[in-house]
């Protein structure tokens, strides 16, 4: 359980760098996704699902 909450809290934190670090930028990169249609941003967040899951595979596995 603790690497479930470990790895929460790697994600917490790269999540949190963009808007900390680059406001601007990633207020207007989240206004352009949010203009995006659904079919590709399905598309953007299964890809972003595989490449999660092989790399996690790839190091605990």
């Amino acid at each position: 359980m603790m690497t479930f909450w470990g790895a929460l809290a790697l994600v917490l934190i790269v999540e949190g760098l963009g808007p900390m670090l680059f406001p601007k930028q990633w207020r207007q990169m989240v206004t352009e996704l949010s203009q995006q249609p659904d079919n590709q941003l399905r598309r953007i967040g299964g890809c972003l699902v595989v490449i999660g899951a092989v790399f996690a595979y790839s190091i605990l596995g």
